[in-house]
């Protein structure tokens, strides 16, 4: 079965539409570029006029959010009750004092060192969140960063909005590397492109696996990084010292049953280091992880590239 692509960047990644029905690819598209202004005025951190930055202007006080602001916190909690606080949205403070306070094009060009130390952020047991009111109330010093989860998130809803708009078939959505599929897959299933770097193009060589629904995302320390003095950083941060993750894997790349699923546990694989295969291990997900030196380990049911038909 044919399918029909489009592409253009947004929140500052590249975003991809793939449909099934090409009459539907324009549908598709505009109901994923509703999804994405409808996040980016929600909660982004680089928009001085975002919820998100309200919310995080308003130390100890509620404030009532939208429902896509509530849902996208809701999210983050429950990332961070799986994952024992290794994904953690309290980390706004550590990654802007990084240097990562700005669009990633202009963090980059940046220059000088950095006065970085050792703390561990607050945690995400300090945030007040009333899902029923969809009240939150943040302690002062506690600064949100929704980036990770967020986007795998935006990318179920935008996956989903563009199978509702597309009408019938099927339909994947990708942004910066996060995918999401709904309804009915191609003959054989979605031909998944996995690449370390989100902004290679889909047809790129490398890797292919193939799944007929669910969501993969990957995460990766090699692809938003930064100097700044003599430290080379990077925007996933270890909950238990604000500074970038260390450890033994740079690209994790997970199969889970949604975007969102499967970028809570590629995030917290990197932030876990040398424990990350045991703990995918006993969530039972598939994954690809590769070492700072390239060697590439394998996990769980993980698709065999080897099988797909040509």
């Amino acid at each position: 079965m044919a399918v029909a692509l489009e592409s253009w960047k947004a929140l500052g990644t590249s975003v991809h539409v793939v449909a099934t029905d090409a009459d539907g690819l324009g549908r598709a598209t505009s109901a994923v570029s509703a999804v994405l202004e409808d996040v980016d005025t929600a909660y982004s951190r680089f928009r001085n006029d975002s919820e998100l930055s309200h919310l995080n202007a308003s130390p100890g006080r509620p404030v009532r959010v939208s429902p896509l602001l509530a849902t996208a916190i809701d999210a983050a909690q429950r990332a961070a009750r799986l994952t024992d606080g290794a994904v953690d949205a309290t980390i706004g403070q550590a990654i802007r004092v990084a240097g990562y306070h700005d669009d990633f094009s202009r963090v980059a060009a940046q220059a000088g060192p950095l006065n970085l130390r050792a703390w561990r952020v607050p945690g995400w047991q300090a945030i007040r969140f009333d899902r029923r009111s969809r009240t939150v109330l943040l302690p002062p010093g506690v600064e949100l960063d929704l980036g990770s989860t967020g986007k795998a998130l935006a990318a179920d809803l935008a996956a989903r909005a563009a199978l509702s708009a597309a009408g019938s078939g099927g339909v994947l959505v990708s942004l910066g590397g996060d995918i999401a599929m709904a309804g009915t897959p191609p003959s054989g299933g979605w031909a998944i492109h996995v690449a370390e770097d989100s902004r290679v193009s889909p047809d790129a060589d490398g890797e292919v696996i193939c799944l007929p629904s669910g969501g993969v995302a990957t995460s990766s320390t090699t692809v938003r990084r930064w100097t700044r003095g003599a430290a080379v950083l990077h925007h996933i941060i270890d909950p238990q010292t604000s500074l970038p993750a260390t450890g033994p894997f740079r690209t994790v790349t997970v199969a889970a049953a949604t975007c969102l699923d499967a970028n809570i546990a590629s995030t917290a694989a990197i932030v876990r280091g040398e424990g990350a295969i045991d703990w995918l291990l006993s969530w039972r997900l598939p994954a690809r992880l590769v070492e700072n030196d390239g060697t590439i380990h394998y996990i769980g049911r993980w698709p065999d590239p080897s099988g797909i038909a040509a």
